[in-house]
């Protein structure tokens, strides 16, 4: 699997990372970005913001909170690579579906976001030397690699991909 050790992700995310086919975290960052925009562009505007059940998020709840987890993952990689021992803390994801109030915004803008977002993630983990991909951190009180929050971010899109084609459209 990746070649991970046990302390480089938290056991949560074990679930995520072994969704992820691709070794290299770039390539799959790269590709997976042109497959989700497809994905996404594919969803018929009536399933927007349809609801499962009540209280459940909608299909733009889900992009947003890729969004803002991709970013939080991002920040915890790039302060693990250089070296910041700081115990980085957890989120509360529902709080910020709460707030971000996605289903006000317009759906392409939306995709735009998270277009931006995986382009500077990319960028970020293109330039993590091998050596830095190594490098562990504490967020969320479990060791973390700077590889292993790839994987994760990686990981973490397919399982919501999966929720969205199982139980939205």
């Amino acid at each position: 699997m990746k070649q991970l050790q046990p302390n480089e992700y938290a056991a949560y995310q074990m679930n995520y990372i072994r969704l992820v086919p691709e070794e290299d975290i770039v390539k799959g960052l790269i590709s997976q970005k042109e497959e989700m925009l497809h994905f996404f562009t594919s969803i018929p505007t009536f399933k927007q913001e349809y609801r499962y059940a009540p209280n459940k998020w909608t299909i733009k709840d889900i992009i947003l909170h890729l969004i803002d987890a991709e970013r939080i993952f991002a920040y915890r990689a790039l302060r693990i690579a250089r070296n910041d021992a700081t115990p980085l803390p957890g989120f509360d994801e529902n709080d910020y579906v709460i707030n971000a109030k996605a289903n006000e915004r317009d759906f392409e803008s939306l995709l735009h976001e998270y277009s931006a977002v995986r382009n500077a993630t990319i960028s970020l983990f293109e330039h993590f030397t091998e050596l830095e991909l190594k490098k562990l951190g504490n967020a969320s009180h479990s060791s973390v690699s700077v590889r292993g929050i790839g994987y994760c971010i990686l990981g973490h899109e397919l399982h919501h991909k999966n929720i969205i084609v199982e139980r939205y459209l």
